[in-house]
């Protein structure tokens, strides 16, 4: 009995690949001396045989069946290897995506459950599997996915998310974070955790501590210049009712515009650029906490701390860099 089937497709980000093939196989040295048996997996692409990935890397993988057929394995996409949002609608045109939408929509279809990182997110939505369901993928791709599957509640602050029987990740390297959670899905928490342990793998929760604010833009002209007038103006960023009389539009298109690109309001991008900023603080300066904050327009160290738990979920503390110390 199969525990995983990895479905890979030509381009597929290879350390997402190499990370399951790594945890899978981590987890079968693990698992008897738990007193468990080892999970069983299955690599397969559209053809089979020699598959490239990113990089110039390639797997050997079967080829994958011409029809679904009913088994118990957990479906798992890593991410496309797409590199920009121009890059998402032409991808999956491809025959190979065609087909391993067909055969992921099969699985679904028939009771199994479907996993996808990154990019592969929109591979379940070429699918018809993230209709009227909560879903995430790597934050700068999060509104190009609402776009397309208007009736999913796309969630990008989430490294995973899990409905029912789809389940999605963040960013390229949330792809550790998904497997993490599909073997505790199948052998409980206790082998999850001594993978983890054994390769340093952290689950985490959240993708906000990882957005890069000037990356939001995406290319977009307007967010890349509300973006770079923000950055340049701490610790003093303007207030929204400034940014929207010097951009010569009202508060509400602003916010519209802003919203329709970003998935946040305006808000959101003071406030990622304040943690961005805060974060670089404290992995590449000796800068206390209290000193810190004045840089990027906090009362105190107080109020930054309980913005960056709010956000991320973790204490500031846990952004130190392995050489620099702080005082916290």
């Amino acid at each position: 009995m199969l525990d995983f089937t990895i479905l890979v497709l030509p381009g597929a980000y290879a350390a997402s690949v190499a990370a399951t093939q790594d945890m899978l196989h981590a987890a079968s040295v693990l698992a008897p001396r738990m007193g468990d048996r080892k999970p069983a997996w299955k690599v397969v692409s559209p053809d089979g045989g020699s598959t490239a990935l990113s990089g110039g890397l390639c797997i050997e993988t079967r080829r994958a069946p011409l029809r679904a057929g009913r088994d118990t394995s957990i479906w798992v996409v890593p991410g496309l290897g797409i590199d920009s949002i121009e890059a998402v609608v032409p991808r999956l045109a491809q025959a190979d995506a065609q087909r391993a939408a067909s055969l992921l929509r099969q699985h679904s279809a028939a009771g199994g459950i479907v996993a996808a990182s990154c990019s592969a997110a929109f591979l379940l939505e070429h699918a018809g599997l993230l209709q009227g369901r909560r879903a995430t993928t790597s934050w700068w791709l999060a509104t190009e996915l609402q776009r397309m599957a208007p009736k999913c509640s796309v969630n990008a602050d989430r490294m995973i998310v899990s409905d029912g029987q789809v389940i999605t990740a963040g960013a390229a390297f949330g792809h550790s974070d998904l497997i993490l959670h599909l073997l505790g899905l199948r052998f409980g928490s206790s082998l999850a955790q001594a993978v983890g342990k054994l390769l340093l793998i952290e689950g985490r929760q959240a993708q906000a501590p990882f957005v890069v604010p000037s990356m939001l833009a995406n290319g977009h002209e307007l967010i890349g210049r509300l973006v770079r007038r923000i950055e340049s103006s701490l610790p003093h960023p303007p207030k929204i009712s400034e940014l929207a009389r010097e951009f010569a539009m009202s508060e509400r298109t602003l916010a519209r515009r802003v919203r329709a690109y970003t998935g946040h309001g305006p808000l959101a991008l003071v406030q990622n650029a304040r943690l961005q900023q805060t974060r670089l603080l404290i992995e590449s300066s000796r800068m206390t906490m209290d000193q810190i904050a004045a840089s990027v327009g906090y009362e105190d160290a107080t109020a930054l701390r309980r913005m960056v738990r709010k956000v991320t979920g973790a204490n500031p503390s846990q952004f130190r860099g392995a050489s620099k110390t702080i005082t916290d």
